[in-house]
């Protein structure tokens, strides 16, 4: 009870973590903002304040900050929710967001939009519509897999992952190598810069309609962790369960790679860092691995845009950072991955 109750206040902890890099993110950038000033503006959205500040600090900071810290937290919390989920439905801590093939077709129909000169919106929603197809064609071949359904699974995520990494490797060899290439190189290397509210707006339904379930089931994951026989011993059909997970994880990592990019590593890591820090119990360990995710993937950002003159992409700085904090998790004494 009492390890249940200090979990509970590490959320909360967490949570608070979660508010406190938000606002100093809004500070920081090539056009520093004071926190005084940014106190001000958000205020002024909900109270008539006497302006103190500049037209241009007002701009920079709700037209660009705010929109890019927002997308910041919903994506790193979303890809570090989909991979919790998916580490504990297929019984893999190696389980990751992209498992079933979901991030290679977003990247398929990036790239797809991008070699037909599609306008933003045009890759989003391309991104999003191939990343659901791929799943799709995922969970329609495993069902014809003999054998393990979960095993069945993986393996066809592996297999039809890499027909639309192809496929993507294809659309690079035939695209302008002046302008098309570049955009579709720089996109699968994920990035917030450019984020717009529109981008807010078209991925914060899929994402909510994923997350809520998600933490409505989590007690449910407690129980798939200890396999199917166990779980139908306690009245849950876990096939079931597996399925709104599974459906719900794909919603959020399409909706994150689709307005991100292609941004590794934060699925795969942070639900681990998270089950250090409260434990396996998924009633703690989903909102940590969210909270976490989110921190996590701001501070990158800010990093990103903050580190060099010209921006670094995400998935560049995830990579660099999550490998090597990947290989001391698994590889501290007295421990077990």
């Amino acid at each position: 009870m009492e390890r249940g109750r200090g979990n509970t206040f590490t959320v909360i902890g967490l949570g608070v973590l979660l508010v406190i890099t938000i606002i100093v993110s809004f500070q920081l950038g090539r056009y520093p903002i004071p926190a005084k000033e940014v106190l001000g503006i958000s205020l002024s959205r909900i109270y008539p304040i006497e302006q103190f500040w500049t037209d241009r600090m007002e701009m920079v900071l709700l037209n660009i900050r705010l929109p890019r810290i927002i997308l910041a937290c919903l994506v790193g919390g979303c890809l570090s929710a989909a991979g919790t989920a998916y580490q504990g439905v297929f019984q893999n801590p190696m389980a990751a967001p992209d498992i079933l093939g979901a991030s290679a077709g977003a990247a398929f129909g990036a790239a797809l939009a991008i070699l037909n000169y599609g306008s933003s919106f045009t890759i989003t929603v391309s991104a999003f519509s191939f990343s659901l197809l791929t799943v799709s064609l995922v969970y329609f071949i495993s069902k014809r897999v003999k054998g393990k359904s979960i095993l069945g699974l993986i393996l066809s995520g592996i297999v039809v992952g890499s027909l639309f990494s192809a496929a993507t490797s294809f659309i690079k060899l035939v695209a302008d190598p002046t302008d098309q290439l570049p955009a579709i190189t720089y996109w699968l290397m994920g990035s917030l810069a450019g984020a717009k509210s529109g981008d807010i707006k078209f991925a914060i339904i899929p994402m909510t309609i994923g997350l809520v379930p998600l933490l409505l089931l989590r007690w449910r994951m407690n129980v798939l962790t200890m396999g199917d026989d166990e779980a139908r011993t306690m009245g849950i059909n876990a096939n079931q369960i597996r399925f709104i997970v599974i459906i719900c994880s794909t919603l959020t990592t399409a909706a994150s790679v689709s307005v991100s990019g292609m941004i590794g590593w934060v699925g795969l890591v942070i639900p681990h860092v998270a089950r250090k820090v409260v434990g396996n119990n998924y009633n703690h360990l989903m909102p940590a691995s969210i909270l976490c995710g989110a921190i996590f993937l701001l501070l990158v950002d800010n990093v990103s845009r903050n580190l060099l003159t010209t921006e670094i992409p995400l998935g560049i700085l995830t990579a660099f950072i999550g490998a090597p904090f990947f290989i001391y998790l698994i590889t501290r004494r007295g421990e077990d991955f």
